[in-house]
């Protein structure tokens, strides 16, 4: 059963989507402040959190910042703000998508399941490696790893980083990309300027160097593509 975490100080907004989201037959939990969820993403595990970013102790980029430290678990932010330049600040900070106020709860629904959906797809390929196991990326545990470390990535960067590193050479353009994390889903809103700030998050992760990046490279003019070095032994 998908289990649905929503920080939110608004009651009436808590008790709608909860009344949405068991119709769907999820398990929902409510928090009405920051302290209170952050307690239950960690105790809980939910498989999603929606998460808004006025409440009434700690702020919610402040839950998100948080959450992301150890966790990759999709969250859907629900803002008042509407500015091209607040909405990718929300995702810089690690939230995969968001809806401005006033929104349909029929739209949260769909939302939510679409970043479920892809959080949970299959890929055929059990494992990749480059550069002598330097970067692995395990499809199984859905796991990336670093020279032996466990990055903790967001969805949207894990299905960048697996889309590009599939296959190592070929160039994606920004439109690609975000095709790539829409999945033939038209309830997904996103600009392709949003690339650019998931690609640079991950680049933070994985490279060694930003400025002289090994597995991500810019095709100036085109996009990106990965630069990574595929080791025989993958299965």
């Amino acid at each position: 059963m998908i289990k649905v975490l929503i920080i939110d100080d608004e009651k009436v907004i808590c008790e709608v989507l909860e009344a949405y989201f068991i119709k769907e037959d999820w398990k929902v939990l409510i928090a009405s402040n920051g302290v209170e969820g952050l307690k239950k993403a960690k105790d809980q595990s939910p498989d999603l959190i929606v998460l808004d970013l006025m409440l009434p102790d700690i702020s919610g980029e402040e839950v998100c910042r948080l959450v992301r430290k150890d966790s990759n678990i999709p969250i859907l932010m629900l803002t008042a703000k509407s500015a091209e330049d607040d909405l990718i600040n929300g995702l810089v900070i690690g939230a995969d998508d968001y809806v401005t106020k006033p929104f349909s709860p029929r739209e949260i629904v769909m939302r939510v399941k679409a970043l479920i959906r892809r959080t949970q797809q299959t890929i055929n390929e059990s494992k990749l490696s480059f550069n002598n196991d330097k970067l692995i990326i395990d499809f199984v545990k859905k796991e990336v790893k670093l020279d032996n470390g466990i990055l903790t990535l967001t969805p949207n960067e894990y299905k960048l980083l697996t889309a590009i590193a599939s296959y190592p050479g070929k160039v994606y353009s920004r439109a690609d990309l975000l095709e790539k994390l829409q999945e033939n889903d038209s309830y997904f809103e996103g600009y392709e300027r949003n690339i650019d700030t998931h690609i640079k998050n991950l680049r933070k992760k994985i490279e060694a160097d930003t400025r002289h990046p090994i597995f991500i490279i810019t095709v100036f003019g085109m996009g990106y593509k990965f630069g990574g070095i595929k080791d025989e032994s993958d299965t």
